[in-house]
């Protein structure tokens, strides 16, 4: 039975950088729409809008059964939330998954939001906090795609960067780490292998090595692990309340060093803290 390969030729790789950077784009439009009184109808509207103008589709709505362009996840949903009527309020944390494709080739990236409110400042201190871990651990896992042997080493990195924040001020114990959703290998289809676990696992997994192209994509609680999937049959929330966050990138191996394909600085920024600089695509 034949095989495909996980690993793409540079000319290939070349190829991810359009679609990553107009994923970027559509969330970059999206990101000053997510205020009180919005809906996320209106959120996904614009990440639509976004993808269209730069002569994209949205891989999303590729998805048997999904008919979006994103998914927005609020409070205590953490992934896979579906836009529809639900007015954002002050406070709430919002996570935002995205993708586009172009030319038959892909880009999935997620970010988190922290809506401001002065009436509940630690409910804000908490969920602000909860963003950043996050988006950290999913920095420190593709700053370990650069030294990695294999996949094995990227969620130990994830993972121990969570564990070395200390307790979630929310639930006092160490982060959640959803354990059943995973970050994933990506290029002519949105999803392809291998699956890339946000944790330690006794599997080193496959090599990282040139061509290598992984989406990066911790999903994290501020309480419990455990989660559900409500009625819509989509959105997955937490089983105790407390609120996740979901933040992604797509990240490209190759000769050079890597390159975040859904960051139009490659990831420098990001990257700075962990003295790893990227490394664009020849």
């Amino acid at each position: 039975m034949f095989r495909r390969s996980i690993y793409k030729t540079p000319a290939q790789l070349r190829s991810m950088v359009e679609p990553g950077l107009i994923t970027a784009a559509a969330l970059d439009a999206v990101r000053p729409l997510i205020r009180p009184g919005a809906s996320t109808l209106e959120l996904d509207a614009e990440a639509n809008r976004a993808i269209l103008a730069r002569g994209a589709e949205s891989n999303f709505q590729l998805v048997r059964g999904y008919h979006h362009t994103i998914c927005v996840s609020v409070n205590e949903e953490v992934v896979h939330g579906i836009p529809g009527g639900r007015v954002l309020q002050p406070g709430d944390i919002v996570s935002v998954d995205c993708g586009a494709q172009y030319e038959g080739w892909n880009g999935d990236s997620a970010i988190t939001v922290v809506i401001p409110d002065d009436t509940r400042p630690d409910v804000v201190a908490q969920r602000e906090e909860l963003s950043r871990v996050t988006e950290g651990s999913m920095w420190a896992g593709i700053a370990a795609m650069a030294s990695a042997s294999h996949l094995g080493d990227i969620g130990a990195a994830i993972q121990g960067f969570i564990e070395a924040q200390g307790p979630s001020a929310r639930s006092g114990e160490t982060y959640g780490i959803l354990r059943e959703y995973v970050g994933h290998g990506i290029g002519r289809k949105m999803h392809e292998a291998p699956s890339v676990f946000n944790y330690r696992t006794p599997d080193a997994g496959a090599a990282v090595k040139p061509g290598l192209v992984l989406a990066i994509e911790p999903m994290v609680t501020s309480g419990g692990e455990e989660t559900f999937v409500e009625d819509d049959d989509w959105t997955v929330s937490t089983v105790d309340g407390s609120d996740g966050s979901h933040w992604e990138h797509s990240v490209a191996v190759h000769a050079g060093g890597i390159w975040v394909l859904t960051a139009p600085d490659g990831g420098a920024a990001g990257l700075a803290p962990f003295g790893v600089v990227p490394a664009p695509l020849a």
